[in-house]
């Protein structure tokens, strides 16, 4: 019975995805955490200075954190003194609720990384110091809460914790990286440990899991400090393992997949590794390696049979899925993220330029670009669109743009 309800949760999003009835971007990178909206009807130029800008939103408090937008909200997360605060907004860009969660990260680069999942009238999500929130999305009062670091004695990285839970039916996983605890699964109603992954004690690298829908069941995927990993949900089993090294252990880039292949990067010029499932997604083999695309934290998108995203150095690179060709190199808006609708790339630069991109193999075709007004420090947080509107974070300032064609 939990492969059926697995695999039914699975088709029920491929096929609300592929008929573009989505317009909510509940969680990191989007519905399926690919950086894909399924939105059509968009505008492909916009004038010199972007498109319509409808509201600004000023007082996020610090955070590196994306924005989720679900059931007429928009959730993002910020840092005001040491604690974490939860702010919901309506789409007009009104505060409807702010809420703290507890203490965040006010290390090395201080702000909160976590962008909230949400999920059926809740949000979840991961301090910068290992606690897992669940609050009530319409208050922000908090169901539950469990200090994961602690309770499994895992070690917070040097840039603290940078994840969000991922919701596989009844479950939230996410990775504390204790000892026979690297992943972990609560229930997503009480916050009770369902299970650990006792084969596995590598620490947590900033890495936010996905679900591959392979055969009958997903597979829950992600990154350790020394490894990728391949899990069942139901279980925590691990079904695979592959090691994946870098000179730095940062791990920044959720795994994408894509028709059987599975593609991870990571910065510091350490490169991505492309790997191939088989049909039931319980054996994995490596297929090539590349040293160019070696992608810091700004994700990348997987489309028609190419990987696309930015280097360390700052370059914007599209490499072929079956064999790692460099198809283009570019130097574009600079080192950034990136995520895809209609048609069109939208590179968020990590100084504050945003870039229209036509998605195409054959080269970095930069159709408009503007520099956004507000915020400052580090654009690092991701793009989001839903509705027709484009949403950008930087620093303590949210942006909502207008994006749909006349």
């Amino acid at each position: 019975m939990k492969r059926c309800f697995f695999a039914a949760v699975c088709m029920f999003l491929a096929v609300l995805a592929s008929a573009g009835y989505c317009e909510d971007w509940p969680q990191f990178r989007g519905i399926n955490r690919d950086g894909k909206s399924p939105e059509t009807g968009l505008l492909k130029t916009w004038p010199a200075e972007g498109p319509k800008l409808l509201w600004t939103y000023e007082e996020l408090g610090d955070g590196f954190g994306s924005l989720s937008i679900a059931d007429g909200a928009v959730y993002a997360t910020g840092l005001a003194g040491a604690q974490g605060v939860v702010y919901a907004l309506d789409l007009d860009g009104k505060l409807k609720w702010k809420k703290e969660y507890g203490p965040d990260w006010t290390g090395d680069r201080p702000g909160t990384r976590t962008t909230p999942t949400c999920e059926d009238g809740k949000l979840y999500l991961v301090s910068g110091k290992g606690k897992i929130v669940c609050l009530d999305a319409a208050t922000g009062d908090v169901t539950w809460s469990l200090d994961a670091v602690a309770q499994f004695k895992g070690k917070i990285p040097n840039w603290g914790i940078a994840e969000s839970p991922l919701i596989v039916g009844n479950e939230a996983l996410c990775t504390p990286g204790g000892p026979e605890a690297s992943v972990i699964a609560l229930d997503k109603k009480t916050g009770k440990v369902l299970w650990t992954t006792k084969e596995l004690s590598e620490g947590s690298s900033y890495c936010s899991p996905i679900l591959v829908p392979a055969g009958r069941s997903p597979i829950a995927v992600t990154m350790l400090v020394n490894l990728v990993v391949g899990i069942v949900p139901e279980t925590g089993k691990v079904l695979w393992q592959q090691v994946h090294r870098t000179r730095v252990p940062v791990h920044a880039v959720s795994p994408v997949y894509d028709n059987g292949y599975l593609y991870v990067t990571s910065g510091y010029g350490s490169g991505g590794d492309m790997f191939k499932l088989s049909a039931d997604g319980r054996q994995i083999s490596k297929l090539w390696s590349d040293k160019n695309l070696d992608c810091h934290h700004g994700g990348v998108v997987a489309l028609d049979g190419c990987i696309y995203g930015s280097s360390s150095n700052g370059n914007w690179i599209c490499l072929q899925e079956k064999d790692g060709q460099m198809m283009f190199k570019d130097r574009g808006v600079g080192k950034g993220s990136i995520i895809y609708a209609d048609g069109m790339f939208y590179c968020f630069g990590e100084t504050g330029t945003l870039g229209l991109v036509k998605a195409s193999p054959q080269k970095y075709d930069l159709v408009s670009s503007f520099k956004i007004p507000k915020g400052s420090r580090e654009a690092w947080a991701h793009p989001a669109i839903s509705n027709g509107i484009l949403y950008l974070r930087r620093g303590n300032a949210l942006m909502a743009y207008d994006i749909k064609q006349k």
